[in-house]
């Protein structure tokens, strides 16, 4: 919300002319976030901003951040041209945001990291199940893979890996413990990737294929998937080769989800930890 301005009020008693400014909120670490949301024409906007800036810079304000919807977009120019930069864009609007003091600029950058999940997924054969992509750098070239996707926001990773299956293979299953994970980078438009290869247990095992994105999906046994030219030159799939074959041994643990609450604003998250040794040396420290 932004306040209209008035040129035309009377001067105060020592000559100056009262001009209101945008509507803003603090945030946590000395800056002010404005998330404009009146119709505006682009000259009174750059009246109402230029009278902002200069009334935060002498409260001592740092960053300022400006959310444009992109029902206003015809405030972009305006914004850029009073030096400000493009922080992050999303479906409905545009952050932009501008460093008001002569020192090092301390803005944090836009989210660096996408990140994805893969399925390893066992059944009572020790067969494993994969699929075949029908885009991307895999069409065409019969590799067998593991389900993979990418996490929405607001997603959790163990809910995420039990859509990704769900949705390409139809099979149903349980999340039960982030095995491993990769980091890569310069990947999906210059972003780095965290990959996290969880284990699920399947809770059906008829395979009902989605067609959109998979052109197939079958149970394989091990040596099949370690046949694979690909799992024997490529360090990922050898990874996961590995994985499934330590998982069969029973020789291998991973990162298990412990819920807990945030000290400051009391919201839900998870903490992934290997509890099962760690409950192993807990016990050996207490006996």
């Amino acid at each position: 919300m932004s306040f209209p301005v008035n040129l035309s009020e009377p001067a105060s008693e020592n000559g100056t002319v009262h001009v209101d400014i945008l509507l803003a909120a603090n945030d946590d670490h000395g800056g002010v976030i404005v998330d404009v949301k009146d119709v505006m024409e682009p000259q009174a906007f750059l009246t109402l901003l230029r009278a902002s800036i200069a009334q935060w810079r002498q409260q001592g304000k740092k960053g300022v951040w400006i959310k444009l919807p992109i029902e206003l977009v015809n405030l972009v120019e305006t914004v850029v041209k009073e030096g400000f930069r493009y922080h992050h864009a999303e479906p409905h609007y545009l952050m932009l945001v501008y460093w008001i003091p002569q020192t090092t600029d301390t803005i944090p950058a836009n989210a660096s990291h996408r990140v994805g999940v893969g399925a390893i997924i066992l059944n009572d054969k020790s067969e494993i199940l994969v699929v075949q992509e029908k885009s991307g750098r895999l069409k065409g070239t019969g590799v067998w893979k593991i389900p993979t996707g990418i996490v929405d926001e607001g997603e959790d990773i163990t809910v995420a890996v039990v859509r990704e299956v769900k949705e390409e293979t139809g099979i149903d299953a349980e999340f039960q413990e982030v095995l491993a994970f990769r980091q890569a980078h310069k990947t999906f438009f210059e972003k780095s990737d965290l990959f996290f290869v969880c284990m699920l247990r399947p809770l059906s095992f008829d395979i009902q294929l989605q067609d959109l994105e998979i052109e197939a999906a079958k149970w394989i046994s091990l040596e099949e998937f370690a046949a694979q030219p690909v799992t024997q030159k490529h360090g990922l799939f050898k990874c996961i080769h590995e994985l499934c074959l330590a998982k069969v041994k029973g020789n291998y643990a991973g990162f298990s989800p412990l819920s807990i609450e945030s000290f400051f604003d009391k919201q839900l998250s998870y903490f992934y930890s290997n509890r099962q040794n760690m409950q192993r040396l807990t016990s050996s420290v207490q006996s």
